[in-house]
């Protein structure tokens, strides 16, 4: 079974940067990573998108965080790190990692969740 298992989250100030990551288990020979990313959801609203990096290296970042977060990865650890700087209350948020999986002998697709890490950002 593949599991998501986050770190990083934490308390910061207006102004300074947090490094999460997310590593994957249970990755297997049957299973391929598509893409790997992270959104978040701040009380009261919905889950949004942060920033995805694909297989093949492609990035996607949502518009408010483009120019202050980037996210990278390693694939022989199946680990994806979004560094984030220039943190604003705006930012607060509880921050789940998610990735894109492809079952090789189906093609099926499916999506995994982490259990979501709590970043807080005071002015």
């Amino acid at each position: 079974q593949v599991q998501l298992v986050e770190s990083g989250g934490g308390l910061v100030q207006a102004g300074g940067s947090l490094r999460l990551s997310c590593a994957a288990s249970g990755i297997t020979l049957s299973i391929s990573i598509q893409a790997m990313g992270w959104y978040r959801q701040a009380p009261g609203k919905q889950r949004e998108l942060v920033a995805t990096i694909t297989r093949a290296g492609s990035t996607n970042y949502a518009d408010s965080v483009k120019g202050r977060f980037t996210i990278s990865r390693d694939n022989a650890k199946r680990t994806v790190f979004p560094q984030m700087n220039s943190l604003e209350p705006e930012d607060t948020a509880v921050y789940y990692c998610n990735t894109a999986l492809r079952r090789i002998t189906t093609s099926a697709l499916y999506d995994v969740w982490g259990q979501g890490t709590q970043v807080t950002v005071s002015s």
